[in-house]
């Protein structure tokens, strides 16, 4: 069993990651004020992300067109980074739809750890990160750049 700890490579390679991505695809978006994933999604496009929510029940999230699931989105849309707001127990099958689109990461937010969901993204090559939260991560890495850490 995957250890429910920060799993998350080094600073160097969250960076490199980071940089080179342009899409996050936000698993669980929610247009509701005061979710978590909002305010996340809201915070990664004012950073210059280009956003692609994912959720069944909206139909559009921060002026993105909203897809009902991965698997939705169009082939053009090159989608670097899977971004999960969903329960533990979801992940595995959001995994397998990564994996299907050709996305590079799959990060689980704070608090979601799912042993499966890691196979099956890792053994695709994809990088997994799990128990963190990709704002917090970018703002330290931000901070630590500009403090020269």
């Amino acid at each position: 069993m995957v250890d429910p700890g920060v799993m998350a490579p080094e600073d160097r390679e969250l960076r490199a990651l980071l940089g080179d991505a342009r899409t996050i695809a936000v698993v669980g978006l929610s247009s509701k004020l005061g979710r978590p994933s909002l305010s996340v999604a809201a915070y990664l496009k004012r950073h210059g992300y280009r956003i692609v929510p994912v959720n069944p029940n909206e139909t559009e999230v921060l002026g993105e067109h909203a897809y009902a699931a991965l698997s939705d989105i169009p082939p053009d849309v090159h989608v670097d980074v899977v971004d999960v707001f969903r329960r533990a127990e979801e992940t595995a099958e959001v995994a397998r739809d990564a994996v299907a689109i050709g996305a590079k990461v799959l990060w689980l937010q704070e608090g979601i750890y799912n042993d499966e969901a890691y196979r099956i993204a890792s053994d695709a090559g994809l990088e997994v990160i799990m128990g963190v939260c990709i704002r917090q991560t970018i703002s330290r890495l931000d901070t630590a750049e500009d403090t020269g850490v």
